[in-house]
């Protein structure tokens, strides 16, 4: 593996993951961002531009480079990063197939616009050309499945298996990108992998199908078998516990933890406050603002869910919708908002 630090933005889906599964064989110092189309896009940007300010602070002879695949920048945005990593000192490399990137693509030096191939094969070509990747083509195969789905050679020998694989990380929602983005993103190059290993087994996209159930429990499961709900349950009420601090509200007194579109919250919501006694409630939000609240006998959740999102439901268990809600791709902001409006709400007559 190469040491150069490597700030890798890529897209949500199979072909945007299948470009970071590439660099994360490649790249030891590795830092990776998803963003969907829209405004996502600006705000990974910003992030990657605090964090490489951050890390040079720590280290002045920090080597960045930015690479961003499977999404195509405006104009604006590519000016925007070009002036970013100007400053910082940093390469900047952007990979992509989708021909509506073709203005930027002529305007930047820095802009490989390859409508012919997936960003997988595309970034796959890169990383042989410059780090002399997969000698013994043992990614090969899995490059090939990934791109013909995503640009449909369906006559490709691999077409039906790339198609498995298409509807397996569409389909991996276990784990919220936006509260835990880099775990979402390990499970998600998890089930690549899983994919890598069984391409050339008998019968494969029928095999890949067959057991994808159990190729999830495996990722979640920690020393004892359950169902995969469970697991996934207890799987993310151990990532809330530990990172409690930065996900902790109040409400009039009592304390609680906001959880982000997490769902299941009935499982999730009773699983963590039994772990966490000393939380009053738990509160999971979702990305139209309705949001469900928990409590287990500390504060009656009926009366909060009232007051502050014209809800109700039990005392255990309640629910409401926050009035004019605004939506962030960044966690800590929909917290902040989320808080903020507890607050205003509670002091209200």
């Amino acid at each position: 593996m190469t040491k150069q630090n490597l700030y890798h933005l890529s897209h949500i889906d199979l072909d945007g993951y299948g470009c970071q599964y590439l660099t994360s064989n490649v790249f030891q110092d590795l830092h990776c961002y998803n963003a969907n189309y829209g405004p996502e896009v600006k705000a990974r940007l910003e992030e990657i531009v605090g964090q490489i300010e951050r890390d040079k602070f720590i280290n002045q002879e920090l080597n960045p480079q930015i690479l961003i695949t499977d999404l195509n920048l405006s104009i604006k945005e590519g000016h925007y990063i070009e002036k970013e990593s100007k400053r910082l000192g940093a390469e900047l490399q952007l990979l992509d197939h989708h021909a509506t990137g073709a203005s930027a693509a002529e305007r930047f030096e820095w802009y490989l616009l390859d409508t012919s191939k997936s960003a997988t094969m595309i970034t796959y070509d890169w990383l042989q050309e410059l780090n002399d990747f997969d000698k013994d083509r043992e990614f090969h195969n899995i490059v090939a499945a990934i791109n013909a789905v995503d640009i449909w050679l369906d006559d490709h020998s691999l077409f039906e298996y790339g198609k498995v694989m298409l509807g397996m990380v569409s389909g991996a929602r276990e784990i919220n990108r936006v509260m835990f983005p880099e775990q979402d993103r390990e499970f998600k190059l998890s089930l690549i992998e899983a994919g890598r290993e069984r391409i050339d087994a008998t019968s494969a996209p029928i095999l890949l199908d067959d057991e994808l159930h159990q190729i999830k429990k495996s990722f979640f499961r920690a020393v004892e078998n359950n169902t995969k709900d469970n697991l996934v349950a207890f799987y993310v009420t151990k990532l809330l516990s530990k990172q409690r601090p930065r996900l902790e509200i109040n409400y009039m007194g009592y304390k609680g933890i906001m959880g982000y579109n997490v769902g299941n919250t009935s499982i999730v919501g009773n699983t963590f406050l039994v772990e966490n006694p000393d939380m009053d409630f738990y509160m999971d939000v979702n990305y139209r603002g309705g949001f469900s609240l928990r409590s287990n006998d500390k504060v009656d959740v009926s009366i909060m869910a009232a007051k502050i999102g014209n809800g109700g439901g039990h005392p255990n268990a309640s629910g409401g919708k926050i009035k004019d809600y605004k939506d962030s791709f960044v966690y800590a902001q929909t917290r902040r908002f989320v808080q903020n409006y507890i607050h205003e709400m509670s002091v209200k007559d």
